[in-house]
């Protein structure tokens, strides 16, 4: 999408960050190794600076808002 974006075909789009993503992922991960948290529906933990999660239904944790892309940020990621 970066050549679409820079070329103006395309203004912006949303995906979620993956850096985010795996962070969320590592550190859910943790918490469940370590026993702060057991998996269940309506349990939260701090995910670190990125803050608190709260479990959902079917063990779904929801990262939150995903990230525009546009012309002026798009050099910024590298994936």
């Amino acid at each position: 999408m970066r050549t679409y974006v820079k070329n103006g075909t395309v203004e912006a789009f949303e995906l979620w960050d993956p850096a985010k993503l795996g962070e969320l992922a590592a550190r859910t991960a943790i918490a469940l190794a370590s026993g702060q948290i057991t998996g269940q529906e309506g349990e939260t933990f701090t995910a670190g600076a990125m803050g608190e999660y709260t479990i959902g239904k079917d063990g779904v944790i929801n990262l939150g808002k995903p990230t525009v892309f546009n012309a002026e940020n798009i050099d910024q990621f590298d994936f």
